[in-house]
């Protein structure tokens, strides 16, 4: 019987595992020379707070539990508003500049077995998850200590330039301003201030740095210094856009970083296929949707997390803000939408204005100078000119007749108008909630309707017309004679 042969057992090689990324995000400092008693990391471009903007983009690349927003001044204003994201706060109660930082964060960063930690400003809103993916690449592929972030400005007055050795990519020094020769102030390369650095070898290193600077901060940068005297290797990568790591330290600069992103939206939405006549009029935030062959025409504001449907087309001067409109609606000129919804093929304006809580069905119609608030308006129904409609459910095809008011307020109390199916609402009609109009009921022009109108009825709430013959004109002779007297 012939033996089995033996087969030799490979051992798989072993796949390297990925390292564990942590984002650290530098949102503690005041930002004095924004002249303000608001935290800077709260001001808002793009329709959100600045460091909303670099949160969304550290997401991309890190879940919200491996990212750490150092907080500060204004600590629990800060905290608050971006709490939703579900990322951690760490708190450094007293700012002693970018190196201690991240040493009240050693223990969110290093004793959790973090590999590597990325150092984002919560300053800069344009940075990419493109080039954050780059820089912890780079980092890891150069073996590097410290890798910082570079990029070279027209106008590099006021950055620390880079120095690097021969043109490699390992970096000999970092040279601020104040420090530079003649020959150093050529160099346009500076550094940005967003770093990769080795956990471990970070917080090994960390307590080295020195507070003996005009400001007696310990700074981050500085930790290229301590690095090099360890014979450790710190290496820079360059941006290909210097626009992504600008601050915003003034009202000028956030203004135009605000214009980038809002034009950067612009692309974006033209891209997909919306028309938007005269970008640069418009104002539109950067969580806006918009469906394809939608037209925007110029100075129109979509605010918030507005989301607009397909063909529908948004005339001059609007706003509307955090509202959901369907496909084919038209808004005319004017119009001022908040938090509401729009069903398909409906048309609003000129000059409506919707508060908070409205509906519109599918096909309806608000027009001039009606305001409404809190309201559902059924299919078909219209309301076309100077209403006020709040507090009410009105059903589908209703006419509400031009000045109607539903008088929703008694002085202490909200209540509600319910107005059913083919309901005919004659102008200047006066609705004194709680009341229910019934199905295919006619309310008579310039009523004041304080009772249930069954369905079908005819409702009359109005003084019975009297006529007194030949009374203007002795009205008129009376006044004459009182004139001649006098």
């Amino acid at each position: 019987m012939a033996k089995a042969a033996k087969t030799k057992s490979k051992s798989s090689p072993s796949i390297p595992q990925a390292p564990r990324i942590a984002i650290a995000i530098m949102a503690a400092g005041k930002g004095t020379r924004l002249k303000s008693k608001h935290p800077k990391v709260l001001h808002e471009i793009g329709g959100k707070p600045i460091l909303a903007h670099v949160i969304a983009t550290a997401q991309k690349v890190v879940p919200a539990q491996d990212i750490f927003v150092i907080i500060g001044h204004e600590a629990e204003r800060v905290r608050k508003a971006v709490a939703g994201t579900g990322v951690n706060f760490v708190l450094q109660a007293e700012q002693r500049g970018t190196g201690h930082a991240l040493m009240v964060a050693r223990e969110a960063l290093s004793d959790t077995g973090y590999d590597q930690v990325i150092v984002l400003s919560g300053d800069a809103p344009l940075i990419t998850a493109e080039t954050i993916k780059k820089l912890s690449d780079f980092h890891i592929a150069q073996k590097a200590t410290m890798t910082l972030l570079s990029a070279d400005l027209d106008n590099p007055y006021g950055y620390g330039r880079v120095i690097r050795k021969g043109g490699r990519a390992e970096v000999q020094a970092i040279v601020e301003e104040k420090a530079t020769n003649a020959r150093q102030k050529k160099i346009r390369e500076i550094n940005s201030g967003f770093y990769a650095f080795s956990a471990p070898a970070l917080y090994e290193h960390i307590d080295r740095l020195s507070t003996s600077n005009a400001h007696g901060e310990y700074y981050l940068t500085d930790m290229a210094s301590v690095f090099h005297r360890a014979h450790k290797k710190v290496a820079a990568i360059k941006t290909a856009d210097a626009a992504e790591v600008l601050g915003s330290n003034t009202r000028a600069e956030m203004m135009m970083l605000d214009a980038q992103l809002r034009l950067a939206k612009c692309r974006e939405l033209l891209d997909s296929g919306v028309t938007i006549f005269y970008p640069h009029t418009c104002v539109i935030d950067s969580e806006v949707e918009v469906g394809a062959d939608t037209v925007i025409e110029p100075f129109v504001q979509l605010l918030g997390k507005t989301k607009i449907g397909m063909d529908c087309r948004i005339r001059s001067y609007s706003v509307i803000g955090n509202s959901v409109i369907g496909d084919r609606v038209t808004v005319k000129p004017g119009t001022i939408m908040e938090a509401s919804r729009v069903g398909n093929g409906a048309v609003l304006g000129p000059y409506t204005h919707m508060r908070p809580g409205s509906e519109v069905g599918e096909g309806a119609h608000l027009g001039n100078f009606v305001e409404t608030k809190k309201i559902k308006l059924g299919k078909g129904s219209k309301a076309n000119h100077l209403s006020y409609l709040g507090d009410a459910e009105i059903g589908e095809g209703v006419n509400v007749g031009a000045g109607t008011i539903t008088c929703n307020y008694d002085g202490v109390n909200k209540h509600k108008t319910v107005i059913e199916d083919g309901v005919f609402v004659g102008s200047d009609s006066t609705l004194v909630a709680p009341v229910t109009i019934g199905r295919g009921a006619y309310i008579a022009a310039a009523s004041c309707i304080t009772e249930d109108v069954p369905a079908d009825a005819l409702a009359l709430g109005r003084a019975r017309q009297s006529v007194k013959e030949g009374w203007a004109r002795a009205k008129r002779e009376t006044l004459k004679e009182k004139h001649r007297s006098t």
